[in-house]
């Protein structure tokens, strides 16, 4: 999480049965590299202790008593000034009154004043206290103001009830936390399609032909690139949790993923073809279940849409999407393939992975590839999380784009 790196957030806790997830929250955050300062509210200290913030975070953390303390009359200036993001979560229709019309009563109201950075409420409470038409109108006024609104879910609530009202879990909070801290990113304003998982192409009703990939790398460039500030499409074969602003087209055959690409990247800046799309499929598909009593069937197959060069066709006239990224999974003369198939599909970028290492390609959470340009360039990078490749693929796109 990179872009959390060194990031310094202010986050809230208000009087809510939720506030023992935003422990989980500082925790988190503190792990991916952020300084957390967390301000608890009179009635947040009910439900959860400043010592317990202080023990996930190793810094000190605030109550109303601090603001009367001997520590420094401005304390909220400096809590404010210093925040690169305030994150209120939970926050109460109290507090959000508070927010809406600039109340200023307690340490977390005036840092909130004080602070000249990007605001995230994450609301929390009773359904019915959230479809209140004064809690709406608040949200409307912050919202107006530049707040971002993230939440509440549906789900299980504390009267016992269920409905709307539900604070969004950890992983939630932390998408849209990347979602607001990269909304500047250097693809602040360009659209990104990125394609992810392997395509099933059906042989009866019940079987597929697939692969093996997972979709992982896929994802995490979808995540790199809206921590870029990009808008993301992404087109997935695969259930995994999608990133938190992402679009999303879920497909499964390699001529539903083509007719989905064609349609999403007319308008795109990049496609990053990261899914592994299917060479072949049954050239017929049984109307029925394929029984074993009916012998060893006999599937011819024919070739399965390309997608890249299908791409290749409306870029060279209408000049989009302005710049092609092809992934190549292979099993032997890596280089030699990927090159090939650079050259062939008009890519400006491939990366290159060999999936017979036991450390890179499908299922794992590493990969090692090797980037080649359309200038000739070759660029070797070395073990790394998907994430960070993810990363370096996307900050390539980027220069490209530039």
């Amino acid at each position: 999480m990179s872009i959390l790196e060194d990031k310094h957030i202010l986050l809230g806790v208000t009087g809510s049965i939720a506030a023992y997830k935003a422990a989980d929250l500082a925790s988190k955050l503190t792990q991916a590299g952020v300084r957390v300062d967390v301000v608890l509210t009179l009635s947040a200290e009910k439900f959860v202790t400043p010592l317990t913030f202080q023990s996930v975070t190793g810094r000190h953390a605030y109550t109303d008593a601090d603001l009367w303390g001997g520590e420094a009359h401005v304390l909220h200036v400096g809590l404010g000034h210093r925040a690169d993001l305030v994150v209120i979560a939970p926050c109460t229709a109290n507090t959000l009154a508070k927010l809406a019309h600039g109340g200023a009563d307690s340490l977390l109201t005036v840092a909130v004043l004080a602070s000249r950075c990007p605001l995230l409420i994450a609301p929390a409470m009773e359904s019915n206290m959230f479809a209140h038409p004064a809690t709406q109108e608040n949200l409307d006024k912050l919202a107006a103001r530049g707040a971002y609104i993230a939440g509440p879910a549906e789900g299980h609530l504390a009267s016992g009830a269920s409905g709307q009202g539900r604070m969004l879990e950890t992983s939630a909070l932390l998408g849209h936390v990347r979602l607001v801290l990269g909304q500047n990113g250097p693809l602040a304003g360009k659209r990104v399609v990125v394609t992810a998982g392997g395509t099933q192409e059906p042989l009866d009703p019940v079987r597929v032909l697939t692969n093996r990939s997972s979709g992982k790398q896929g994802y995490a460039i979808a995540q790199a690139a809206l921590d870029a500030g990009a808008e993301v499409c992404l087109i997935s074969t695969v259930n995994l949790p999608p990133p938190v602003g992402a679009c999303m087209v879920e497909v499964h055959s390699a001529q539903e993923m083509l007719e989905a690409v064609l349609a999403e990247s007319a308008a795109a800046d990049a496609l990053i073809m990261a899914a592994a799309v299917a060479d072949f499929r049954p050239k017929q598909v049984a109307e029925s279940k394929m029984k074993k009593r009916d012998g060893i069937p006999q599937v011819e197959l024919e070739a399965a849409p390309d997608i890249l060069e299908a791409v290749a066709g409306p870029r060279s006239g209408m000049k989009r999407p302005r710049v092609v990224v092809g992934l190549a999974a292979e099993s032997r003369d890596l280089l030699e393939n990927a090159r090939n198939k650079l050259q062939s599909k008009n890519l400006d970028m491939i990366a290159a992975n060999d999936i017979s290492a036991s450390d890179a390609g499908f299922s794992v959470d590493t990969n090692r590839v090797t980037l080649l340009y359309a200038d000739g360039r070759k660029e070797a990078l070395p073990l790394m999380s998907k994430s960070e490749v993810a990363e370096t693929i996307v900050a390539r796109v980027a220069a490209l784009l530039e």
